[in-house]
């Protein structure tokens, strides 16, 4: 398969386009584990609420597996009933839009996983449109990886934008969303499709708040609010001094506002089945975040959930 990536490579100066920072409003297919944390859902309502911004055409249920999964099945179908949660909460109509994504992890770097995501991505992507379609993956790739294995011309065709691992100075890349999946999360890097990188460490864990912070920002403003609330709430049994970082708002809030989440373009590092990095500079090109502007992606976050107005039941 590697072959077929390299045959499909953008030239260097397209793929650079690629890279360049979003402007005005995109076409985004968001890709979540929404219910391994809680911080996939206030990504996905941050997507949903930033139609300025973003046209989310679709939000893909991706596998999980940990204290709250039994494995990654049940992982993704507890992740797609979250997100159709959200949905309600929201008052939107998922119809069309939510898709159930991969049951298992890649058994090999060259053989997807079909799911109604990964067909779904491959529909979107191939479509005709002005521009690219951003694939937002908030969790374990391996929908994605899929979507690119069953067609790899989707190198040309979309910009993905993943948090995962760790900064390439960091001593390791081992990292939930990364580990779980690791041949999907070595072809994200290898397959030389135009990549947006949001690390964890020093970047999106930027993004901590607490309950006090959301009683007092969301409490009795709207639906969706009191939900997150409750849901953070009752993620962790003591919140004395205690903090919890939403890291997936970091991706939405490079779409809203780049200069939110300042990046710079660099060479792909290779990721190793060690789950450390190696440079390569010879390697495609990827843009890699470096910082998160907490209080504005926030604020932004806040008021446009505040705006839909105070709960009704």
């Amino acid at each position: 398969m590697a072959a077929d990536f390299a045959s499909f490579a953008l030239e260097p100066a397209e793929h650079i386009r690629r890279l360049a920072l979003p402007t005005g409003r995109v076409s985004m297919v968001l890709d979540t584990d929404t219910y391994n944390e809680v911080d996939d859902q206030f990504a996905l309502v941050h997507a949903l609420l930033s139609p300025d911004h973003m046209d989310v055409e679709a939000v893909h249920a991706a596998p999980f597996h940990n204290a709250r999964s039994s494995g990654p099945a049940d992982g993704m179908a507890r992740s797609y009933d979250e997100i159709l949660r959200v949905f309600d909460r929201l008052g939107m109509d998922p119809q069309g839009r939510v898709y159930r994504g991969s049951d298992r992890y890649l058994p090999a770097a060259d053989q997807p996983v079909t799911s109604n995501a990964a067909e779904d991505l491959v529909r979107r992507g191939m479509a005709d449109r002005d521009g690219p379609l951003y694939v937002l993956a908030i969790g374990a790739i391996t929908n994605v990886a899929s979507a690119l294995l069953l067609e790899p011309r989707l190198v040309q065709r979309i910009v993905v934008v993943w948090l995962g691992g760790h900064p390439y100075d960091w001593p390791t890349a081992d990292e939930f969303n990364l580990k779980q999946d690791m041949h999907a999360s070595q072809l994200i890097f290898n397959s030389g499709v135009p990549l947006v990188h949001v690390p964890c460490k020093n970047v999106a864990e930027h993004l901590r708040t607490t309950v006090p912070e959301l009683e007092a920002s969301l409490r009795g403003r709207s639906r969706i609010g009191d939900f997150l609330c409750d849901t953070v709430a009752g993620y962790h049994d003591d919140h004395f001094a205690w903090a919890k970082v939403l890291w997936d708002v970091a991706t939405t809030a490079w779409l809203v506002d780049p200069k939110w989440v300042p990046s710079v373009i660099v060479p792909a590092p290779v990721l190793t089945m060690e789950r450390r990095w190696a440079r390569d500079e010879s390697r495609h090109l990827v843009r890699v975040a470096t910082n998160v502007n907490r209080n504005a992606v926030f604020a932004d976050l806040f008021h446009k959930m505040n705006a839909l107005g105070k709960p009704t039941d």
